[in-house]
């Protein structure tokens, strides 16, 4: 494996990423590794015939990398919504002051629900009583 600093902090900070709750098949952070890994330690590929080729690292710039891991890290510890807050007017519009909440709770529900309630919920959106 590669001791690179860089390397080690993406890594860091991957493992430190939140799971996907809605997507669990699709996590940010198995994506991210897997190129993190390719770049840094280089893949193996099977070509037209079959056989396994072994495609070489990429030439690290550690300046930039190290510029990207702190982005990384600025996402992972809300640093921008620390830094610009919302206020509560923002957050509870004119139109729907409740609608923010039901996303929460929603977003909140959705991995939890069964397929019939899926189902349900799906036409309870398509038909609307007023």
């Amino acid at each position: 494996m590669s001791k690179s600093i860089p390397y080690r902090h993406y890594i860091r900070a991957l493992s430190q990423w939140p799971k996907d709750a809605l997507r669990p098949d699709c996590q940010f952070q198995t994506i991210l590794e897997r190129s993190i890994n390719r770049r840094f330690l280089g893949a193996e590929q099977k070509d037209k015939e079959g056989k396994v080729v072994k495609i070489e690292p990429e030439k690290i710039d550690k300046t930039r990398e190290l510029e990207q891991v702190n982005a990384l890290y600025s996402l992972l510890g809300n640093r921008y919504s620390q830094k610009y807050k919302l206020s509560k007017e923002f957050m509870r519009p004119q139109s729907d002051p409740d609608h923010y909440t039901n996303l929460v709770k929603e977003l909140e529900e959705a991995p939890k629900r069964s397929w019939w309630g899926n189902l349900v919920n799906k036409w309870r959106g398509a038909v609307r009583y007023q």
